[in-house]
């Protein structure tokens, strides 16, 4: 049931906040020993759906009002710990809300609780988390992607309306696509990132997931918006999800995207989608963006810069972890960073700290900055042409705990269709469009110019019903 329906129900009073709330409460409890999507359940759920209620009683409901929605746990908030899914905030409650936090809770929605993610929101697989793994509902022996795994997981599982997860370089599309569900990048700056924990500052964007495209839109008119506080957001141009004529449309099919190790199975449903726009009226061809295949190095110099002077600040001295009876400031520092990131931080703090060295500047971060000016000039001319671009959201579905790869950089590497529409600044969201042989489900990505998010979501919502969407077996059982 989407959240428009919901609403009709709830206001027409067939039912209530509160038993929506208390059924997902009841979801979580019987099933998220399997799955792991939640850190913090909010004990004051089932009260704030009380006064969501009379709000709606009282005729004065907002479109979130009494809706339960799932929070990444890189989002502040000051009832509940915000820990990153990492030992240096373990138990850390944040004295201010995140700005979309404060947008949700005018709206009268129901925070019902924390979501796991990969450390940082570092990884791609939710593993790197300090306190438990996230499977995917299709599948428990497979990761639910990174690093918004339990975002897409909760939402995938039932245990949610919506979610709100953080998009670096692919972390809200990617398990979006593992797990079966929507999830959008918003343009960057058309919502706040005041109090969403910080990894790297440029490319960071909050954003929703979803059943559905159309519940992302709502989702996302309801977090949008210019904050003083962020002085890198917007007032993007006002706009809505609509029903859209597919006929005349121009859609681009990323060449760079679609070779090389893209499984054939995911290439498959890519181009099954790319034909059923084409069926509508579409005109949809292949479009070469060559510097693309210098995104993931360009990304990962980027970030991981970024990263290591934004995580300067857990020292062990303000808060955060701190080892115990430290000898002298240079082992408190160091003994409180040994001891509470991972390894996936620590990696990546090293990698941006060595881009940021004196000798190393120009050679690395400068000339990836360089390179990510070429790739957003690159989709610029491609959208003087096109109306959208498609390509695969991951080169393949959801892999096995097993199979996750040990060498970084072929981890690093499987970021390859997700990286370039953040270093560019772009919405770009993911939609299911099929399935494995064995049921797991593939991700279109599809890509829009700055600002156009409404333009994507209602072509996605335009392709999503016409698309025989599959629930995970898991959620059948019981729900």
């Amino acid at each position: 049931m989407d959240i428009s329906e919901l609403r009709v129900l709830m206001d027409k009073k067939e039912i209530s906040s509160a038993e929506v709330v208390k059924t997902c409460l009841e979801r979580i409890s019987a099933s998220d020993n399997t799955i792991g999507a939640f850190l913090h359940i909010n004990p004051k759920a089932l009260e704030t759906a009380a006064q969501a209620q009379k709000r709606i009683d009282a005729g004065h409901a907002d479109m979130f009002t009494g809706i339960p929605v799932g929070l990444k746990d890189n989002l502040c908030t000051m009832d509940m710990p915000t820990t990153c899914a990492s030992r240096m905030l373990e138990g850390f409650t944040p004295p201010y809300d995140a700005a979309v936090v404060e947008k949700l809770r005018a709206q009268g929605a129901v925070l019902i609780g924390k979501l796991n993610m990969d450390e940082f929101a570092m990884g791609a697989s939710t593993s790197t988390s300090y306190y438990k793994k996230t499977r995917n509902p299709f599948d428990i022996t497979r990761v639910p992607g990174g690093s918004s795994g339990g975002s897409a997981a909760a939402v995938s599982a039932g245990f949610c309306a919506v979610s709100l997860g953080s998009d670096t370089g692919g972390s809200i599309r990617q398990p979006a696509s593992f797990c079966g569900v929507s999830g959008l990048r918003p343009t960057y700056g058309r919502v706040s990132r005041y109090g969403c924990v910080a990894f790297a500052s440029s490319l960071d964007q909050i954003g929703p997931i979803a059943s559905s495209a159309k519940d992302c839109a709502l989702l996302l008119t309801a977090i949008e918006g210019k904050d003083t506080r962020d002085q890198t957001s917007t007032e993007g141009p006002p706009a809505r999800i609509r029903d859209v004529s597919l006929k005349g449309k121009r859609l681009g099919l990323i060449e760079e995207l679609i070779v090389g190790d893209v499984e054939d199975e995911t290439l498959a449903a890519v181009e099954s989608a790319a034909l059923w726009y084409e069926k509508q009226g579409a005109f949809v061809e292949s479009v070469s963006l060559p510097m693309l295949k210098y995104a993931v190095p360009a990304y990962y110099l980027i970030s991981s810069a970024e990263a290591s002077a934004n995580l300067s600040r857990f020292d062990g001295v303000r808060y955060g972890y701190r080892p115990a009876n430290p000898e002298s400031y240079e082992s408190l520092v160091s003994g409180s960073r040994r001891d509470a990131f991972g390894w996936e931080v620590k990696r990546r703090i090293m990698l941006g700290s060595y881009a940021l060295c004196s000798g190393y500047y120009d050679d690395y971060y400068k000339r990836a900055v360089r390179l990510a000016d070429v790739i957003r000039s690159e989709y610029d001319k491609a959208f003087e042409t096109y109306d959208a671009l498609l390509s695969p959201v991951s080169p393949m579905a959801a892999f096995t705990f097993d199979n996750i790869p040990t060498d970084p950089a072929r981890l690093y590497l499987a970021d390859i269709c997700t990286v370039s529409a953040a270093l560019a600044g772009l919405p770009a969201l993911s939609t299911p469009c099929g399935y494995t042989g064995n049921g797991l489900p593939v991700g279109l990505m599809i890509t829009g110019a700055r600002w156009d998010d409404y333009g994507i979501l209602s072509l996605a919502d335009a392709f999503e019903r016409a698309f025989n969407r599959k629930r995970p077996a898991f959620r059948e059982v019981g729900q």
